[in-house]
């Protein structure tokens, strides 16, 4: 059974910072999600490690949290850790040719950012998408044909046992949205990116033009979690939906957006149930309606 005495004690004698019932809805971009109960966060290696050790000690699951960007948190909140890497973890430094070292807590904005003040292209898909190295790692993100695992060469992490390690190459084992690190206790702590030079007026050309492009379709205006499902082969899901006749469709305060069928927007109020029971009722919908089964892309957060 948990200890939270134990855990709280452990903390605190290692210098990590918590809070006790953490509003989640505070820390997604769907604005959804009860609280957590214990909200850590983490500094810098040795304190990820020394937190790994605590949780362990006192029996406390937990869970990385990155910009909560794609995750759907129960109204019941989390009965565990959320882990939040800052610090050191948001530090990105160019450390050779075309190289970048980048701190899994580094926003991919800031990344991207980076990149193009320093005349590096081959990242300019990510601009625009919302989230955090190490949950664009942990998925594998794309969009705009590019993926993470164009750019990434090599990624250092933790095993839940606080044991250092990292892989490279195809053990790393991205797919469409997984990863090696998919469905594991992993902390991701780093990766070094590999880009190609370019010019910094070029790609920031590409980056304006994806941004629009992404403003243009995409319901950024309202609190949503990115694309709801993944793609299905051979079709789109926003299409597939939308041919059903279901844009506009709402379970209380979640609604799929007038703009793109492939979001739900979180039109106020909306709960973790409600997002549920549309998802739900999609699937079902398209499934009668053209016989293919859509699978969440959206990670719901269970501990």
């Amino acid at each position: 059974m948990p200890d939270y005495a134990v855990l709280d004690a452990a903390l605190t004698r290692v210098g990590v910072p918590f809070t006790k019932e953490e509003s989640m809805a505070a820390h997604t971009s769907f604005k959804i999600g009860g609280p957590a109960d214990r909200f850590l966060r983490i500094a810098d290696a040795a304190a990820l490690s020394a937190a790994l050790r605590a949780l362990r000690e006192a029996a406390v699951p937990y869970f990385v949290l990155g910009n909560g960007s794609n995750l759907l948190v129960p109204d019941e909140g989390l009965r565990g850790a959320v882990l939040a890497l800052e610090g050191s973890f948001k530090a990105v430094e160019l450390t050779g040719s075309g190289r970048l070292l980048c701190g899994s807590g580094a926003s991919l904005a800031s990344i991207c950012a980076f990149a193009r003040s320093n005349a590096l292209t081959g990242l300019e898909f990510a601009w625009g998408i919302p989230g955090s190295l190490g949950g664009a790692l942990y998925m594998n993100a794309g969009a705009y044909g590019g993926e993470m695992k164009q750019v990434v060469s090599r990624v250092w992490f933790l095993e839940p046992d606080g044991t250092p390690a990292s892989l490279a190459g195809e053990a790393l084992c991205f797919g469409y949205r997984t990863s090696a690190f998919t469905n594991t206790k992993r902390v991701i702590t780093k990766a070094e990116l590999q880009l190609e030079s370019g010019a910094e007026a070029e790609i920031a050309v590409k980056m304006d033009d994806l941004m629009q492009r992404r403003k243009s379709k995409q319901p950024v205006e309202l609190p949503s979690a990115g694309s709801v499902f993944k793609r299905p082969e051979g079709h789109f899901a926003g299409s597939l939906i939308e041919s059903c006749g279901l844009k506009g469709c709402a379970v209380g305060g979640a609604c799929v957006s007038e703009k793109h069928a492939g979001f739900i927007v979180n039109r106020g109020g909306a709960t973790c149930a409600d997002v549920e029971k549309l998802i739900e009722h999609i699937q079902e919908t398209v499934l009668r309606e053209t016989g293919v089964q859509l699978e969440p892309e959206i990670r719901r957060v269970r501990l």
